[in-house]
């Protein structure tokens, strides 16, 4: 998902932050390249590691870098395939091994593919120790926003160490730059009178997505100065939302309804055959119909 394609879309924008590391499609900055080195030294979340450059067998289980990896031209040897929407490449591109979901990880097939990078995280994030353990000789990366640090600037830091590792330097400077943009675009873009509920979709449930907490929408309310249609007590601090009724929704009455369907990336076998999409799940709803951001299609996927 792109930060200015998702723009695009809506003037509200703030759906952007979804996914700085795939966006792009501009090109980058006209600047000269740092030379190509033989290894790089950077620092990610479990601290400093020395990558050799170009690296020559590349996995990503990083669903948060799919994306910007594919549009780069980073050949990858192994990949989570199932979890990437269409619009990758890796998608399609034969011979690529397929380590599966996070659900049911394959990762075995690590071995063979003998990494000397892995870049994980977010789905796959709970697999670092296995990871190593079955690929000793190659660097780990894990570049997952951290706890307690600004959201927008873990996101810008993840695309620049990636530039950093495969020498898109230029590349990663206009993404990041690109993401600034977009963002003080949503700022003044957005009226702070209008109210706004996060939600996300899964298994045909909605989840009320808490402002600052999350991976993704939550986050989004802090950045953009969003005001909350919904406040729950006690709300849940994980990333799968505490679930809410349609009635809730209907009396919250929101003027912009942020969505994220959970399900979506999953290959259709795994999605199950009473998967519906989260458009299908909010805008097909009877009770919903008269809810401002329904009836005036100000809902941002």
């Amino acid at each position: 998902m792109s930060v200015p394609r998702l723009l695009a879309v809506s003037t509200l924008g703030v759906a952007a932050v979804l996914a700085i590391t795939g966006c792009s499609g501009a090109k980058p900055a006209a600047e000269t390249e740092k030379p190509a080195a033989k290894s790089v030294t950077v620092e990610d979340n479990t601290g400093k590691h020395t990558v050799q450059t170009p690296p020559k067998s590349v996995v990503a289980t990083d669903n948060r870098t799919f994306q910007t990896l594919s549009d780069w031209g980073v050949p990858l040897s192994a990949a989570a395939v199932s979890l990437m929407p269409d619009t990758v490449s890796y998608k399609t591109q034969k011979g690529l091994v397929d380590l599966g979901t996070h659900r049911e990880p394959n990762l075995e097939l690590l071995v063979a593919a003998k990494p000397d990078l892995v870049i994980n995280g977010q789905r796959y994030q709970g697999f670092h120790d296995e990871i190593v353990k079955l690929a000793p000789d190659a660097t780990v990366l894990e570049l997952d926003p951290r706890d307690g640090k600004p959201f927008d600037s873990e996101l810008k830091r993840q695309v620049t160490v990636l530039g950093e590792v495969f020498g898109k330097q230029a590349e990663a400077k206009k993404l990041v730059s690109d993401f600034d943009t977009a963002v003080d675009r949503a700022k003044k873009a957005y009226k702070s009178s209008d109210t706004v509920l996060a939600v996300n979709t899964s298994g045909g449930a909605i989840g009320n997505i808490a402002p600052t907490v999350g991976r993704t929408l939550g986050p989004v309310y802090d950045l953009i100065g969003l005001t909350p249609a919904l406040k729950v007590e006690k709300s849940s601090e994980g990333h799968k939302g505490d679930e809410i009724s349609v009635e809730a929704i209907a009396s919250a009455n929101p003027d912009w309804i942020l969505v994220m369907d959970r399900d979506a990336s999953f290959d259709k076998a795994e999605r199950g055959a009473d998967y519906k999409p989260a458009a299908e799940i909010l805008e097909k709803n009877d009770a919903l119909k008269n809810v401002k951001a329904v009836a005036n299609n100000r809902i941002v996927y």
